[in-house]
């Protein structure tokens, strides 16, 4: 419906607009300015006024919205500061509001409005950003053709010496009015260029020095089930955004803190592309170490509307409920298992396991780590020549009860002995021997953005009676 509005009404409007200002600048070479209101017709001069200001003010709201979309996709793929982002609608999911970004979009109207002299000097700044955006989508249209779409080299050639000839003989046109105001959005454009290479340069460079320096699953096999400290009772709920391997972070705090709770569960936020996330899906658990380490990692999952300010209570007793399932769902796989082998989320395992999952009747996918009686190429069929009896089987059966019953029952304790919220917080800083440009770039450029952007879990409601910080600093 909008493509058919757009091609029988928009567009023949644009058409006999631009049109009618052609014939008049035709007729009139010497009124080259307001062209549009001087070729109006005295008759319709104020309808037609009218009209242009309801049309300049949903092209106004138009541009807007398309800004806080940008936003946030560039914020998605890691090119933009966290920004607070509302949802304005629960059907809708690109309908959003960025409180932040209207304030700057107001403040940025009005410098630009004061900064011109005139509406030529805007004219001028807006013809360069308007040919500049025409050429930068015919560019990308075209990789579409080649890498997406593989049309004909041919065509693909003709497209674009056509219509990027044609935009490249409107935008030398323009060149010339640089000197005369354009230059001020050509700084802006860098600027806003410079902030986004930056985030993104520094938040890769973290993300890849935390993949480094996670804790190996060796070095966890070292220090044993009490993890070279003392496990305290009660379970600790660390925050972080690795989705598989024990953090570094978590390394800091066996070092820091004098004792560590007997339960640990690695948190992990992840916001998925739907308005609301069933409670019952909300949580994807796997096992981290082997069962006596009592260490998992959770996925928690949130839609774009979803309230992330939960109840901790709630939030508490949502989580201790996937764990049960998840622990019973594990113990019904093991009963029909003939490998004893830890289920663990090393990457040498999860690189072997891609089909090891379990699909849950609601669509939920729960990664269990251990391969599968059908899976197993030497499991001989337990009908036939099977070396277990039948009383092995049923004491194996009793002794799987037994553990799942004292697994449940250790959580319960746990859960009474209270949780505790442990937040890890990274910082970089480049090495002494980096380039000056990479100095200033991390430790002064990068730091202001993290510093003053909203925070991870500014979202979360964290009580902070139990509420355990760690601060930590990544060289790069």
């Amino acid at each position: 419906m909008l493509q058919l509005t757009f091609v029988c009404l928009v567009l023949p409007c644009l058409l006999l607009g631009y049109l009618g200002q052609a014939a008049f600048l035709m007729e009139n070479l010497t009124q080259n300015e307001q062209v549009f209101f001087l070729s109006i017709p005295s008759q319709v001069f104020w309808p037609v006024v009218f009209i242009a200001t309801l049309a300049a003010l949903i092209a106004s709201r138009t541009m807007t919205t398309a800004i806080f979309s940008i936003i946030k996709q560039a914020t998605a793929l890691g090119c933009f500061p966290r920004l607070k982002i509302i949802h304005t609608s629960r059907k809708f999911m690109g309908q959003i509001y960025i409180p932040v970004m209207n304030w700057f979009l107001l403040v940025s109207c009005l410098a630009f409005v004061t900064t011109f002299g005139s509406i030529n000097e805007i004219g001028n700044a807006y013809g360069i950003a308007e040919l500049g955006v025409m050429m930068m989508t015919t560019i990308l249209v075209t990789i579409i053709m080649l890498l997406i779409w593989q049309v004909n080299i041919i065509v693909v050639l003709c497209f674009l010496t056509l219509f990027l000839g044609l935009e490249l003989f409107f935008f030398s046109s323009v060149l010339g009015s640089v000197a005369d105001g354009s230059w001020v959005l050509l700084v802006f454009a860098a600027v806003l260029y410079l902030v986004m290479y930056i985030w993104n340069y520094g938040t890769k460079l973290k993300y890849e020095t935390e993949v480094k320096q996670k804790l190996s699953m060796d070095l966890m096999m070292d220090l044993g089930c009490n993890l070279g400290t003392v496990r305290a009772p009660g379970i600790g709920l660390l925050y972080n955004e690795l989705v598989r391997g024990v953090p570094a972070i978590f390394g800091h705090f066996l070092t820091t803190m004098p004792a560590i709770h007997s339960m640990i569960i690695f948190v992990c936020i992840k916001w998925v592309p739907v308005p609301v996330v069933p409670q019952n899906e909300r949580f994807l658990f796997r096992r981290v170490c082997p069962k006596n380490y009592h260490m998992f990692r959770c996925i928690a999952r949130y839609g774009y509307k979803d309230v992330r300010k939960e109840n901790p209570q709630t939030f508490e007793q949502l989580l201790i409920e996937s764990l049960e399932k998840f622990i019973r769902r594990e113990a019904q796989e093991r009963s029909l298992e003939s490998d004893e082998n830890g289920n663990t989320d090393s990457e040498e395992e999860v690189a072997s396991s891609s089909s090891r999952v379990l699909v849950g009747p609601n669509g939920s996918i729960y990664s269990l780590g251990v391969p599968l009686l059908a899976e197993c190429g030497g499991v001989s069929n337990p009908n036939f020549g099977s070396s277990t009896s039948f009383d092995g089987s049923l004491d194996g059966t009793m002794d799987g009860r037994r553990s799942l019953d004292n697994e449940l029952s250790f959580i319960h304790m746990a859960k009474e002995c209270g949780v505790v919220y442990l937040l890890g917080h990274g910082d970089i800083r480049a090495r002494k021997e980096s380039f000056f440009v990479k100095k200033l770039v991390i430790n002064y450029f990068y730091a202001f953005l993290r510093k003053n952007c909203r925070r991870g879990i500014a979202t979360l409601s964290i009580p902070h009676t139990r509420l355990m910080q760690v601060a930590m600093q990544y060289m790069v």
